[in-house]
This record gives structure tokens, sequence and C-alpha cells, in this order.
């Protein structure tokens, strides 16, 4: 037998096994052949951690400090801004009028049929928000999205009664108490408050708001009205309150959308690996050479409304608030380094650092003017469109059943509707005639007063769309066929608009 090592008392140590013939544990083998069903491993969704956010102080703070005022100011108070139009027309600045399907907005009146502005607005938005993407990142989801502008105000309210992060935390690590219920309590009933403002704001744009706040006040409101408050405080209370983070991350599309519009020269906020790493703590007096300027402080993780790490690059999560570059700037104050060690960059600038080159921000470049194009386009065009639209509408309707009478006198008659819109603050007189027959009688069911021409008139009130019927009747000889080409022309007695609506006649074959 070959020699075998000894220990210090003589005796063989026991001999080591043969490579993978180590017999497993019978427990090990069943594991194997039955797995373990774990409720941890079967969710398909990890758990949430709550976030306690810690009050950020600087630059971008302030900006989103304004912004949030801006914004929520002009939606809750837009609603009470008065405009006047006239008697018997809304004096609400901003109102989506259903029953009288008017939408009105300031000096501007858009009617049912006049919904492509609504369209272009739309269409507007959608570009304007790829340019500034394309731009500056997700700079509208940082500052000026409802979802990010509201959390800010709950978290205002949880600061104000709960403190900061750290007392939050403790907080909801303590056991119940009258001090830890009152706190909560108060949090949650002023962000139902908040809801509430928020619901019955929205309501208010629909209706007359001074009208429709007494009726609230005085509980004789409309059904509908007191769901519509209570769906959009619930969803603002929920979503504002307890989804939060979760709402940009799996809710909103648009974090998986942003990628294409951004390139290499797209500015974002990003933590400057280059110059921040190799990262570690750091004390006073020490030298900086051959480290980085991130001293693992972790406050850009701390003010994170996302709970997550800039550090780790470019994150779906992120919204790109900038408030990770307030507390680094604020840190690197009191180290005595340079600010922007987190700051809006570029992968451009990352590639020219790394060749020695000089940084460069192209805010100008082949996507950005695209966008600007095309806004300046449908702007321009809606701009045009709405400034020089008529202030006559007219629709003509040719009556299918029957298609046409034969009258004893051997005439043909046919019968219309003809839809008359005044979208002047005038009431107005229009005349109808018609074009295309060589001989016709014309007649207008409940019109009385006619043109020194004999052609009938119509009354139309300011602001309003009148349905009158017309009968035109011609001999048989006149007609070119079963069908003949005419025209509607409505003109404005005491002015000079008029509207032509072509259609036709029909006779026997």
């Amino acid at each position: 037998m070959a020699n075998q090592p000894q220990t210090p008392d003589g005796k063989n140590p026991r001999p080591a096994p043969a490579p993978h013939s180590i017999t497993p544990h019978p427990e090990v083998e069943r594991a194997k052949v039955e797995p373990v069903n774990r409720p941890e491993e079967r969710s398909l969704y990890k758990k949430r951690e709550q976030i306690y956010p810690k009050r950020a102080r600087g630059t971008f703070r302030n900006i989103k400090w304004v912004i949030m005022i801006v914004t929520l100011g002009i939606y809750y108070l837009s609603p009470w801004i008065r405009w006047d139009r006239g008697p018997g027309l809304p004096d609400q600045a901003i109102l989506i009028d259903f029953p009288g399907r008017r939408f009105y907005f300031f000096f501007i009146e858009i009617w049912p049929q006049e919904v492509y502005y609504i369209t272009g607005l739309l269409i507007l938005a959608a570009i304007g928000l790829f340019l500034v993407t394309s731009t500056a990142g997700r700079m509208w989801c940082g500052y000026t999205c409802p979802q990010t502008v509201w959390v800010d105000l709950f978290l205002v309210v949880e600061r104000f009664f709960e403190g900061d992060r750290n007392e939050r935390i403790r907080l909801d690590k303590a056991p119940w108490s009258f001090d830890k219920f009152r706190k909560k309590f108060m949090k949650h009933f002023t962000w139902l408050l908040i809801g509430v403002a928020t619901g019955g704001a929205w309501v208010f744009y629909f209706a007359d708001a001074p009208t429709l706040a007494k009726q609230l006040i005085h509980f004789e409101a409309d059904s509908t009205v007191y769901f519509w408050i209570a769906l959009f405080t619930s969803t603002t209370y929920l979503l504002g309150g307890f989804a939060r983070e979760q709402v940009c991350t799996y809710m909103c599309p648009w974090p998986r959308i942003q990628s294409v519009m951004l390139d290499e020269d797209s500015l974002a906020v990003m933590y400057r690996y280059d110059r921040g790493e190799p990262r570690g703590p750091h004390k006073k007096g020490e030298s900086w050479e051959g480290r980085g300027d991130c001293v693992q402080c972790r406050q850009c993780v701390v003010v994170c409304p996302q709970g997550i790490d800039i550090r780790d690059g470019m994150q779906l999560e992120c919204i790109q608030c900038s408030l990770c570059i307030d507390a680094c700037n604020e840190v690197m104050d009191k180290i005595g380094r340079p600010r922007g060690l987190i700051a809006y960059d570029s992968l451009a600038n990352f590639e020219a650092r790394a060749k020695g080159e000089k940084e460069r921000f192209h805010i100008i470049r082949p996507r950005t003017i695209i966008y600007s194009t095309l806004i300046l386009l449908v702007g321009g065009f809606m701009l045009y469109t709405l400034l020089t639209r008529a202030e006559l509408d007219v629709n003509v309707l040719r009556d299918r059943n029957p298609v046409f009478v034969q009258l004893s006198s051997g005439d043909i008659r046919n019968g219309y509707t003809v839809k008359i819109l005044n979208k002047s603050r005038a009431d107005r007189n229009f005349s109808i005639d018609v074009t295309g027959l060589k001989e016709y009688e014309i007649r207008v069911e409940g019109v009385t007063d006619m043109t020194e021409d004999g052609l009938p008139v119509v009354h139309v009130e300011r602001d309003r769309l009148r349905s009158v019927k017309v009968y035109i009747s011609t001999h048989r000889k006149y007609l070119e066929g079963p069908s003949t080409d005419i025209a509607f022309e409505v003109h404005d007695v005491d002015g000079p608009e008029s509207d032509i609506q072509e259609t036709n006649f029909k006779g026997p074959k």
C-alpha cells in the first residue's frame, strides 16, 4: 500500500473520497425528484419595498417646487376664471360643454365638427414630447407629469406630519401608539382632501364651476357628478399615496418607448463614472490621488423617489427628476470637490472624455430639426385655419325616402334638410338659392320672409344651429336624367359671407 500522510499522533487520517464519489444526503436526492413549492419561487413580481425619499435641496429641487405650484395652480384655479362672451353664453374661460356640444377656451370656441383641432393638439403634444425626450431625456416625467407632480404634493404632506426620511422609517418600525395613529390619520385624511379637490376640479371643467359648487355643497348635483369625483378621489389617493414609483415603472408605457427617441447626443441625468471611480469612503486630509470623487455617501440614492442608484447607469425606473444632482452637489461642496459628479450629460461626452477630446452638447441635430419642423408645420396650419375659419357652416342632406315625388301638375319634387350653423356673436339672416336647374320653385317650411328676388330668408340666432326643411320642384323636361347635379347657395343677407354645398336632384328614369 502506498504511504499515507500521518497526523502528529501517528494515526492515519480518514482517506479522502474519490472525486465525484460523495454520497448525497437522502433529503437532497428527494428534493431533486420532488421540487419544493415555495411561494416566493412562484411569484411573478418582486414584492414592493417601501421607499422613503429624503428631501433634497438645491437648484433642481427649487425648479420642481415652482413647476409643481404653477401646474397645480393652473389645474385647480382654471375653472374659476371668467370670460365674457355676451348674454346667453357661458362665461367660464375653459369649459367643455357637453349639453351645448361646445368646447370653450377663452376666445376660442370649438364645435363638434371641428374636432380636428383637438386631433391637432394631440399631435403637437406627441411631437413636443418626442422633441423634449430626444433633447433632454425624460424631462417631462421628472418635472411636469401629473403623477410626478401629485406624488411631490403627497410627499410634502407626508413629511409635514411624519418628518423626513429617518423619522418616517422609525415611525413605521415603531409599535402603534396614539401619536403614531394621529400622524398616520392626519396624513391620510389630508391625502383624501387632496383627492377630493382633484376630482372636484376635474368636474368643474364640464359645468359652470360656481353653480356646480353650490349644488355639490347642498347635495343637489347629479349622481354622475358624485361618481366622477369619487373615482378621481380614489385614483389620486391610491396612485399618489401608495402606487407612486410603480405607476412609472409598470403602468406607464413611456419608459419603454423613449429609448427610440434617444441617441448618443441626448442629454440625460448620468453619473460620471469616469470621474467618480474607483469610489470609496474618504477621510478629511487624505489624498485624492488614485481614486474617484464618489465617497459612497449614498445621498443620491436616499433622495431618489424611485429608490434606484443612479450610479448603476441609465435605468428604466429613472424619471430624470434631477434630485440626485442636488444631493451630490451638496456633498461635493462639503468635501471640496467640483460639482457635477452627477449631471446632465450624454454618451457622446463619455466617449469624448475617454479619447481626451473636448465635450460637446449638440442640441441642434437631424432628429431635433425634424421634430421642430413638424411642430411648426402642424402648429402653423392649425393657427391659419383657426384665424381664417368661416363663421358660417352649411350642411345639406337629401331625403332618401321617398327619393322624389311626382306632383299632380307633373312636376318632380325633392326634399332636403339644410342645416345652417351661425358661429358669430350676432343674429343673422341667410337666403337660400339653388343652381343647376333652369327653372324651379323653392319652398322652406315655416319661413315666410323673402328677399327682393323671391328667395326664402332663414333667421339663425347667434352661436346656434338651425335645421330647415327645403322643397325643390321643377318640370321633368329641365332634368338631365335620373340624377341632376345641383348646388345650394346660402348667403348672408347683410354681409359678404356665403357657403355652397353640392348635392343632386333625383327624378324618374
